[in-house]
């Protein structure tokens, strides 16, 4: 179970990097609007990544979905101590839950490029944001499933 749950945060790791290839570019903006040329870089990718890019786009959620199923499992059947899937469900859960609540209908947004620069400027920072949390809790995931699954 260990390796199949370490594999989807690991693949689900690697899409949040190449996302935030993109939402860097907020990173140094100015006051409260990015420059054209960066809400014109970004929108395009989530427009693409979030309604364009059918079936391939429910690939992500389909593997945080058996990454979470993983865990479960990892809980019924004991294979670790408790603690392990708990705190294993908890950084999921709030990758899912941040997922669900914001990110997606953010990303959504921001690739549909109606909205007002100071607006979609906004929407990428939120976006960014929640990014890097998702990567942090991806990455601690992936190492506590890793360090759990050779015996000392």
């Amino acid at each position: 179970m260990n390796a199949v749950i370490a594999a989807g945060a690991g693949f689900f790791a690697a899409v949040l990097w190449i996302d935030l290839t993109f939402d860097v570019q907020v990173q140094r903006r100015g006051a409260d609007r990015a420059p054209d040329e960066v809400l014109a870089s970004i929108a395009p990718y989530y427009r693409r990544v979030t309604t364009g890019a059918w079936p391939m786009n429910w690939l992500t959620p389909s593997v945080l979905a058996l990454t979470l199923a993983a865990i479960l499992v990892q809980a019924v059947e004991r294979v670790q101590p408790i603690w392990v899937s708990g705190a294993s469900l908890a950084l999921a859960g709030v990758v899912i839950g941040l997922a669900l609540w914001r990110t997606w209908r953010n990303a959504v947004r921001l690739g549909q490029a109606v909205d007002t620069p100071e607006v979609q400027t906004r929407l990428a920072v939120n976006v960014y944001r929640d990014h890097l949390i998702s990567l942090a809790a991806m990455l601690a995931l992936v190492g506590l499933q890793a360090a759990t699954s050779f015996p000392f």
